[in-house]
């Protein structure tokens, strides 16, 4: 059962302090999301799905991710069902997920994105960005595997 008072995005994503290099960020995708503070729902959902391995992998990926707040959206028994069904719960994060490293810059240009999960997402750039409905918050949030963008809201898989 998820505490009542974890709600993702109530604090924003802190940054990430880049190593001594100074051009690579500290660590990979779920270090970068387990550090933010804002996606505890997330990461517990990837644990969940055993998909930590595989976003802890060379990538690169594009990682639209929704904070705790949006998941505190979904209704607590939903959540809690979908938390324990893994093969849904893995089509659900998988669909959040795109091959490569698209920067913000990028996705202004697509009207859509191929996801790992197989399904597309659309894009929509005429107020703002949004992914399949979801807003674009806050935009490329570096990881040495690839990038993170966070969204408002969870996406779902037709």
């Amino acid at each position: 059962m998820l505490h009542p008072t974890v709600y993702w995005g109530v604090q924003p994503a802190r940054p990430v302090q880049a190593s001594t290099a100074g051009d690579v960020p500290a660590g990979d995708i779920v270090d970068v999301a387990v550090g933010a503070g804002s996606f505890d729902t997330l990461v517990q959902a990837v644990q969940a799905a055993g998909l930590v391995d595989t976003l802890k992998g060379d990538g690169p990926f594009t990682v639209f991710a929704p904070t705790d707040e949006a998941f505190a959206k979904i209704p607590e028994d939903q959540l809690e069902a979908l938390l324990a069904d893994k093969e849904a719960l893995t089509a659900v994060l998988t669909y959040h997920v795109v091959p490569g490293k698209v920067m913000a810059a990028d996705v202004v240009n697509l009207d859509s994105a191929e996801t790992v999960q197989g399904g597309s997402i659309a894009i929509d750039t005429t107020d703002g960005v949004k992914v399949d409905g979801a807003k674009v918050v806050k935009t490329d949030i570096a990881a040495s595997n690839g990038v993170i963008h966070v969204i408002d809201r969870v996406i779902m898989p037709n």
